[in-house]
């Protein structure tokens, strides 16, 4: 059975940051499961998270290649943590109007969405875990599943804890120290969080 784990990482706002980052996991050999990325909350910002196959030790590894971008501001690895996530599935099913209530109720213990009705096809909008997707999709196939699209997991630590970076300092020996530890420029950089 794989094992998965999940980064959040808080990056610039720019073109090529996305290409960078799915290269970096091409290049060290990392299958990336899901990745979805949406303007985070500070300007000038955005926030990947992405689900990587591979085990603890080896994705910290990544995570810490991965923060050495110049355009990574933090990285965090939320894996371990109790988190709340989501996706969103479209699930485009094949359904005679003779099945419309049946699958319209099938839909509904899924506390799921008919979104679209045509003459011979409904589309199901899903919002869960993955494993209620996987579920949903499962029930809906033997009716003839035409079509499916899914966003990708998006996940928040719970309670007070958070995967955002924190404030960056604007004291200039620190931003000088942080700039000698790292090699590289300051504006923004973090160390790398695991918790």
């Amino acid at each position: 059975m794989s094992e998965y784990s999940t980064i959040v990482a808080h990056v610039e706002d720019r073109p090529g940051v996305l290409a960078r980052v799915a290269s970096l996991f091409r290049r060290r050999g990392f299958n990336i499961e899901s990745l979805t990325v949406g303007k985070a909350d500070e300007p000038g910002l955005s926030r990947m998270t992405i689900v990587v196959e591979g085990g603890a030790a080896n994705v910290q590894q990544v995570a810490r290649q991965l923060f050495k971008l110049i355009d990574v501001v933090s990285v965090v690895d939320i894996s371990d943590q109790p988190v709340i996530d989501r996706e969103m599935s479209l699930i485009k099913v094949s359904c005679q109007p003779a099945q419309l209530v049946e699958v319209g109720e099938l839909v509904k213990a899924f506390r799921a969405d008919i979104v679209d009705v045509g003459p011979q096809s409904i589309i199901v909008q899903v919002l869960g875990d993955g494993a209620k997707v996987e579920a949903l999709e499962g029930m809906l196939r033997p009716y003839g599943v035409l079509e499916m699209v899914r966003t990708g997991r998006v996940a928040m630590v719970r309670g007070q804890r958070t995967s955002k970076p924190p404030p960056v300092s604007v004291d200039a020996q620190e931003a000088e120290a942080a700039r000698a530890q790292l090699g590289r420029r300051p504006e923004g950089a973090l160390p790398f969080a695991s918790d």
